[in-house]
Formats: structure tokens, C-alpha cells, sequence
């Protein structure tokens, strides 16, 4: 059970994977809102079903109206949605591939966030493991957008780096609120108190977003409608991969979860070369090497 949650996140990791690919499809026919919201409404009824039957035969009893798990839910969808609204604003900017790698920070960040506000210890080798994976995905993102091309020094400390920043913060705090709901029930069935969280996050993220499409993009409905084939894929993979995250942000600390999570960066690399015929430079193995390096740190020596 110790290491359960390396599993949890390694799934998750690759349906995710699986999500974004969907995504990016989706993306091509939708606004950036409505492709986001897609995950949201379509996730929640395979979130319903799931906790529908973990709870059959089950005497676990709740009050879903508790504001100490009411509100850290709330602010988890608002920093969420404020994550990815940041990261729309950064697909309108010019250095949007600058901006997008320091997205890819948010797991220091969240080690930073979690270390004094939030009471979660990072060992040493957790920190060595973080800082090596991040180089890795930084790596990974300088060849993937030609940054070497443009006026690096000068455009890493622009308006997209700190939008990707904000985006990040966004992220990681929407983490930490989930883990605080989760743990708000002081119940030790960590799979059905995630599950409860995950329902309950999804049902806002719906609600709100979907009203905010209502009013500003209404005619994004019909080529929802058009689109539901590719839109359930994207909700099954969404659904079963937040799963994992919401158990695994349950059981583990939040940075360590990030940390290991930097892996979909290699299964998304692997998708591009077995189903798009791209050919990884050799700087992309090397960020693929140090991304491999950081997990094994923190699998094997942090604690």
C-alpha cells in the first residue's frame, strides 16, 4: 500500500495522455473554453457511475453541506478554471511556448506553496528529484518550441512568463484545496473521500463554466452536440484519470504527486513518435533522461 499511489499517478499520467490527444482534436472544431469544458460534462456521469459504485453496500455516511469540505471544493474548481483561463490568455500571446514552459514549474511551485503554507514536508531528495525532472521537461520544451531560436534571456522574464507562472500557481493551489476536501471527512477509505471530492469538483466546474459558455459562446452547444463520439472519449479519459489524481493527491504529498507526474511528458513524446512518425532529437532524450533520473530519485530515495 506504500507505494499504491505510484501506480495511481502512472495510470492517471497515461490517460491523461490519452485525453490530451482527444483534446487536441477537439480544439480544431471548439473554442479553447468549450474544448476545456467538454472534460467537465462529459467526465461527470462516468465520475457518478464510478462513485455510485464504490458506495453500493457501503455504510459510509456524510454531510455533503460541511462548509470545511464545501469550500475548500469550491476554491480547488475556481483555482482550476483560473489555471486554465491564464493558459488561454497565453495561446494569444506571442512567447506563448515561453510562457507555457514556466506552466511546467508548477511542481516547484507547488513544493514551495506546500512547504509553508500548506505543512507538507519535502525532504532533501525530494527537492534533488524535483529540480531534475523540471529541468528535464524545460529541456524537452526549449527543443519542442525552437526557443533557442529567439532572444531567450529577454523572453523568459516577459508578460508570458509570468502569465505561465500565475497558470501554474493556478494549478497547484486548485491540488492543495482538493487534498484539504479529501481529507476534511477524517475517514481512512481515502478511494471513497476522493471520489466524493472529485464528484463535487466536477459538478462546479461544470455548472460554472458551462453558464459562462451559455452567456458569451451559445452557439458552442450545437457543435457540442455534433462532436459527443470524440467528446465521451475525452470525458471516459478525463473521468478515470482524475480519478487517479484526486486518489493519489489524497494519499501523497502534493509535490511528490507533480513530481512523478512529469512522466506523461515521456509518454506524450512516445505517442508522437508511434502514431505521428516523429523522430526525438537527441536534447529530447536528454530531457526524457533527466525527467527518468528525477522519478527514480524520488521513487527510490525520497521520503
Amino acid at each position: 500500500m506504500e507505494h499504491l499511489w505510484i501506480a495511481i499517478v502512472l495510470v492517471a499520467a497515461a490517460l491523461q495522455t490519452a485525453r490530451n490527444a482527444g483534446q487536441k482534436y477537439l480544439s480544431g472544431h471548439l473554442s479553447a473554453l468549450s474544448a476545456t469544458w467538454i472534460r467537465f460534462v462529459f467526465g461527470l456521469p462516468f465520475a457518478l457511475v464510478y462513485l455510485f459504485l464504490i458506495t453500493t453496500n457501503t455504510s459510509f455516511e456524510f454531510d455533503i453541506f460541511n462548509l470545511g469540505f464545501l469550500l475548500p471544493c469550491g476554491l480547488a474548481a475556481l483555482c482550476q478554471l483560473s489555471g486554465t483561463a491564464f493558459l488561454m490568455i497565453l495561446f494569444r500571446l506571442r512567447n506563448f511556448a515561453i510562457g507555457s514552459t514556466y506552466v511546467r514549474t508548477e511542481v516547484v511551485v507547488a513544493a514551495f506553496i506546500g512547504t509553508i503554507f500548506f505543512d507538507e514536508f519535502v525532504s532533501l531528495m525530494g527537492w534533488v528529484a524535483i529540480f531534475i525532472s523540471v529541468s528535464g521537461v524545460i529541456v524537452i520544451s526549449v527543443i519542442k518550441f525552437n526557443l533557442g531560436k529567439q532572444n531567450s534571456l529577454k523572453n523568459f522574464f516577459d508578460i508570458s512568463a509570468g502569465i505561465g507562472l500565475l497558470s501554474g500557481l493556478g494549478f497547484a493551489l486548485g491540488s492543495f484545496f482538493i487534498r484539504e476536501a479529501s481529507l476534511s471527512f477524517e475517514d481512512d477509505n481515502f478511494v471513497l473521500t476522493a471520489a466524493i471530492t472529485l464528484v463535487v469538483v466536477l459538478s462546479f466546474q461544470t455548472i460554472g463554466l458551462g453558464l459562462y459558455i451559455m452567456i458569451t459562446q451559445p452557439r458552442q452547444f450545437y457543435t457540442i452536440i455534433k462532436l459527443w463520439r470524440p467528446s465521451l472519449f475525452v470525458g471516459f479519459t478525463s473521468a478515470i484519470g482524475s480519478i487517479g489524481w484526486f486518489t493519489a493527491m489524497t494519499i501523497q504529498r502534493i509535490a511528490y504527486v507533480k513530481a512523478l507526474a512529469q512522466i506523461e511528458f515521456i509518454f506524450a513524446l512516445f505517442v508522437s513518435i508511434l502514431f505521428f512518425g516523429e523522430k526525438p532529437t537527441r536534447q529530447e532524450f536528454f530531457g526524457m533522461s533527466l525527467v527518468a533520473i528525477g522519478i527514480l530519485v524520488l521513487v527510490l530515495f525520497a521520503n
